[in-house]
C-alpha cells in the first residue's frame, strides 16, 4: 500500500478529530505504528520508514484500499507510534508485538515451540540426545532440525553408524550388563566397559565430523581402521568397521542433498490455492537435509504472496538462529529483512529467489511439499464443514452454530475422578482451550453429580463473563447425565443453549449411538453412514481420551509416593526397615499393631501412629 500524499483526508476520520491531529503530528522517522480499538484492543501493527507518510495514508479519501484495511480503519480510534533509529530496527520490533499481542488484522504464523537439536554431551562417554532450550556448554548441539521427527530419525541413523549410547546418565550409571541396543549392534556398550574410553572417543570424533559435513574424512578414516585391523588379523573389528562403511554411505547417499558438503541453507516455499497460503520450510545443514515443516497462516485475507512470504521470514527467523542462505520461491522486497537478520547473526546472510541447478531442486520439492499439505488441509476442511452442516441439519441448528464444547468423566472405581471439556470451533478441535476439572465435591462413583458439579463450575464462569458461549453442549452420557446438566443450565439461566447427550445405546457400537435430546420424548439415531454423527463421534472420542489422560496422570500422582513419607518419626531408614520387615507397603497395611510394635526401631506408640495413618 503506498502512501499518495501526507495530508489524511478530513472526511474519513468523520468525528474522530483527535485522531487526525494525532496524525498530522506524527513525525518523519522510521517506527513502528499499532492500530487501537474503541475498547482498547489491537487492531494492527506495522513498520514505517516514514511514520506520518505511512500511517496517514490509511486515511486518504479513495476506493485504492482493500476491503479488508477499509473495515479496519473504520474500527480505529487510536493511534500509538513508537520511533525506532532504523527500519531494521522497526521491523524487529513489530516483529515481537505482532507474536506478543496477535492482532486480528496481521497475518500471524502460529510456531511457539523452540526447535530441536542434536545434543552430543559432555561425559567421558558422551551420548546422542534430543535437546530443546537453552544451548550449553560442555555440550555440543548440531542442528536446528526444522521437526522432532526428523531429529529422532537422525539420531536413529547415528546409532546405526557410530553405536553410541542414547541412554539416561541414571540408566548409564547403574548397569550391570548390556542392554538390547548393544544386541542388535545399535550401541558398543561403553556402560559395562565393553568399549575403552579411547576406542569410543574415536566413534564420538567420527560422528562429529559426519554431523559437520566432513563425511569424506569420516569414510577415510574407517578405511584406515578396517586395513588396519585386517593387517592385524582382527577379522571381526575390520567386519565391524566395513559394515559401518557400508551403513554410512546408505545414510550420505539419503541425507545429502548438494555436492557442497557445507552448505547450510533454508529454502522457504510459498504456495496459494484459493486464497489459502502454506509456506514449507526445509533446513539443509552441512549440506544435509534436516528435515521441512508446514505453517499455515492466520488472518490473512486479503494479503497477496509477497506479503505473506516477507512476514513469515521476520516472524520466522527475527530472534532466532539464521543459515546464511534463504532460498525463496518468488520475488519479494530483501534489502530491510536481509539488513535486520545479517545484524542479527553478525555475518551476511542472503534472501534470493534466483534458483539453478541443486536450488531449483530444492525449491521445486518446498513447493510440491506446501501444496500437497495445503490441499490435503482443504480437503479436511470441506469434509469438516459438510460434516457439520449435516450435524446442523439433523440437531436442528442454526447454520451459524460453530462452537461445541464436550464433557466427559473418567474413573476408576470413584478412584480420582476427572472431568474433560473440549472445544470444537472454527471447524477444527481448539486444544489449547481445553480444560480439566478434578472432581472433589462429588461422592465418587456418582457420574450423574460429578457432571452437575464440572458444568456448574465451567459456565458459572461464563455467566460471569470469563468464557465464550458455545452454540452446543454434548454430554457423553445418557439420560441421567442429560438430566444433571440440564439442570445446573436452567440454575444459571443458560437453559436457551441446546444440548444433547451422546449414549452409546445397548449394543455399545461405533455407529449405533443414541442423540439424548431434552424436550424430545425418544432418543435420535442418525445411522452409521451419517456425516453429522461422525463429528460427534470424533469430538466425544477427543473428550474420552483427554479424560482418561487426566484421570490416569492423576491415579498415577499418589502411587508414586508411599503413604508412610508422611508419617512423623518414619524416616527413610525407619521406613526401609517397616517395608523390609513386611515385604512391602501391602504388608505393612495389613500389620497389626503388636506386629508393627515388633520391628527393630518402633515403639509402641509409633506403631499406634503408623496403623492409624494407613487405615
Amino acid at each position: 500500500m503506498t502512501p499518495r500524499s501526507e495530508a489524511p483526508d478530513k472526511d474519513v476520520f468523520g468525528e474522530r478529530e483527535p485522531l487526525r491531529e494525532v496524525v498530522s503530528n506524527l513525525p518523519h522517522r522510521p517506527g513502528v505504528y499499532r492500530m487501537l480499538a474503541a475498547d482498547g484492543s489491537v487492531l494492527y501493527v506495522g513498520k514505517a520508514r516514514d511514520l506520518k507518510k505511512r500511517v496517514a495514508s490509511y486515511f486518504q479519501k479513495t476506493s485504492s484500499l482493500e476491503a479488508r484495511i477499509q473495515v479496519m480503519v473504520a474500527r480505529i480510534e487510536s493511534i500509538e507510534t513508537t520511533v525506532a533509529r532504523s527500519e531494521s530496527e522497526a521491523l524487529l520490533l513489530e516483529n515481537n508485538l505482532i507474536k506478543a499481542l496477535a492482532p486480528r488484522y496481521n497475518i500471524l504464523y502460529r510456531d511457539d515451540k523452540s526447535y530441536p537439536y542434536l545434543m552430543m554431551t559432555g561425559h567421558a562417554y558422551p551420548k546422542l540426545g534430543f535437546h530443546r532450550g537453552a544451548l550449553e556448554k560442555p555440550h555440543r548441539y548440531f542442528g536446528p532440525f526444522s521437526s522432532a521427527g526428523a531429529l529422532r530419525e537422525s539420531i536413529q541413523l547415528m546409532q546405526k553408524v557410530f553405536r553410541l549410547r542414547t541412554c539416561e546418565d541414571t540408566v548409564f550409571s547403574n548397569r550391570s550388563r548390556p542392554c538390547l541396543l548393544h544386541q542388535i549392534r545399535r550401541c558398543t556398550a561403553p556402560c559395562v566397559k565393553l568399549i575403552d574410553e579411547a576406542r569410543y572417543a574415536e566413534d564420538v570424533r567420527d560422528a562429529e565430523l559426519f554431523l559437520r559435513g566432513r563425511d569424506g574424512e569420516v569414510m577415510q578414516r574407517l578405511e584406515q581402521r578396517m586395513e588396519s585391523a585386517a593387517l592385524a588379523q582382527n577379522y571381526e573389528d575390520a567386519a565391524v568397521f566395513r559394515d559401518q562403511i557400508q551403513a554410512l554411505r546408505a545414510v550420505r547417499q539419503r541425507q545429502f542433498v548438494s555436492g557442497d558438503e557445507r552448505m547450510d541453507a533454508d529454502v522457504v516455499a510459498l504456495v496459494e490455492i484459493n486464497g489459502a497460503l502454506c509456506v514449507n520450510l526445509v533446513s539443509i545443514r552441512n549440506g544435509m537435509h534436516h528435515g521441512d515443516k508446514c505453517f499455515f497462516p492466520e488472518h490473512a485475507e486479503g494479503y497477496d504472496a509477497p506479503q505473506a512470504l516477507e512476514a513469515f521470514i521476520a516472524q520466522h527467523y527475527l530472534e532466532r538462529d539464521v543459515p546464511a542462505l534463504i532460498v525463496l520461491n518468488q520475488e519479494i522486497d530483501t534489502e530491510v529483512l536481509a539488513n535486520a537478520l545479517s545484524e542479527q547473526a553478525g555475518r551476511e546472510v542472503t534472501l534470493t529467489a534466483r534458483t539453478s541447478g541443486d536450488r531449483r531442486v530444492w525449491v521445486n520439492m518446498a513447493q510440491t511439499n506446501a501444496r500437497l499439505a495445503l490441499e490435503q488441509r482443504l480437503s479436511m476442511h470441506s469434509t469438516q464443514e459438510s460434516r457439520l452442516e449435516a450435524m446442523q441439519q439433523a440437531l436442528g441448528l442454526p447454520a451459524s452454530a460453530q462452537r461445541i464444547e464436550c464433557f466427559d468423566i473418567s474413573h476408576t472405581l470413584g478412584e480420582a475422578t476427572v472431568a474433560s471439556c473440549v472445544v470444537f470451533d472454527g471447524g477444527s478441535m481448539q486444544k489449547s482451550q481445553y480444560r480439566r476439572y478434578n472432581i472433589a465435591q462429588a461422592k465418587a462413583g456418582d457420574d450423574y453429580a460429578a457432571m452437575r458439579e464440572v458444568l456448574d463450575r465451567r459456565y458459572r464462569k461464563i455467566v460471569g463473563g470469563e468464557w465464550v458461549l458455545p452454540d452446543l453442549i454434548l454430554i457423553d452420557g445418557g439420560k441421567g447425565q442429560v438430566s444433571s446438566a440440564c439442570e445446573v443450565m436452567n440454575e444459571l439461566g443458560l437453559s436457551e443453549i441446546p444440548l444433547a447427550g451422546v449414549s452409546k445405546g445397548e449394543e455399545r457400537k461405533a455407529g449405533m449411538e443414541q442423540l439424548i435430546i431434552p424436550g424430545r420424548p425418544e432418543s435420535l439415531r442418525l445411522g452409521p453412514d451419517h456425516p453429522g454423527l461422525h463429528l460427534i463421534q470424533k469430538i466425544r472420542d477427543e473428550a474420552h481420551r483427554f479424560a482418561i489422560e487426566g484421570h490416569r496422570g492423576r491415579r498415577a500422582k499418589p502411587r508414586r509416593t508411599s503413604k508412610m513419607e508422611g508419617i512423623p518419626g518414619v524416616g527413610p531408614k525407619r521406613r526401609q526397615k517397616l517395608l523390609a520387615h513386611f515385604g512391602g507397603l501391602r504388608g505393612v497395611a495389613a500389620a497389626s499393631l503388636d506386629e508393627l510394635a515388633q520391628v527393630e526401631g518402633i515403639n509402641r506408640a509409633l506403631a499406634e501412629r503408623i496403623y492409624a495413618e494407613l487405615h
